[in-house]
């Protein structure tokens, strides 16, 4: 399959070298309404939704979607607003992939808000940190002993109450009010072993992808 019939909408969540080093694609940046079905009618065999634009921007509808479905064309969802489509859209035709699209899937999560940043225009480099990326931080941590049970509660709490333009884990940290031996352990832990859920899951679904555009060659 040539690469510029996978059309694949990225943004924040993973930069574009590191995409490429998986994946020759056309690489769009995220996808406003009516992008998706464009680069179906233009000829794509395969597209993937990574990032897309929500709350400034009309997102990417629904039924757009389903009509490149119904025009053959193979559709990839992970990560941020192609987790959230693919799990509405899974019994339709449209693939998951990811821990993120898992967890709407099986309705543990259930907020847009769990996935929104704040991005660079022109880099797309991510300005604030989604609440599902905080959410994974405070489990592992926890899970390590880097931070007490009341201390987790206290920085899910905080997260969650900040607009999603504001979160970062300064200001989440402090909001907090943690304990000195808390904030040194959690500030460690994102330090030695943070994880990026929202970069893990596009770069499984670029795999997928690749695995797609290899078997129908």
């Amino acid at each position: 399959m040539r690469s510029r019939e996978i059309v694949v909408f990225l943004g924040p969540s993973l930069d574009r070298a590191s995409a490429e080093m998986v994946l020759r694609a056309d690489y769009r940046p995220p996808a406003a309404r009516g992008d998706l079905l464009r680069a179906a009618e233009e000829g794509a065999r395969i597209v993937g939704l990574i990032d897309g634009v929500f709350f400034q921007e009309s997102a990417v509808a629904h039924k757009e979607v389903l009509r490149a479905l119904e025009m053959g064309v193979a559709v990839v969802g992970a990560s941020s607003m192609g987790a959230l489509r693919a799990a509405e859209l899974a019994s339709f035709g449209m693939e998951g992939v990811g821990e993120i699209f898992r967890l709407y899937r099986d309705g543990v999560l259930i907020s847009d808000d769990e996935v929104a940043l704040i991005f660079d225009p022109i880099s797309f480099a991510p300005l604030s940190e989604p609440l599902v990326n905080v959410r994974e931080n405070v489990r592992a941590a926890r899970e390590r002993g880097s931070i007490d049970a009341v201390s987790a509660e206290k920085i899910l709490a905080a997260a969650s109450s900040l607009y999603f333009p504001k979160r970062s884990y300064d200001q989440i940290i402090s909001a907090a009010d943690l304990d000195g031996g808390n904030r040194e352990g959690f500030l460690r832990f994102l330090r030695d072993e943070r994880r990026d859920l929202k970069r893990e899951d596009a770069l499984r679904a670029l795999e997928r992808i690749k695995e797609m555009a290899e078997r129908s060659c």
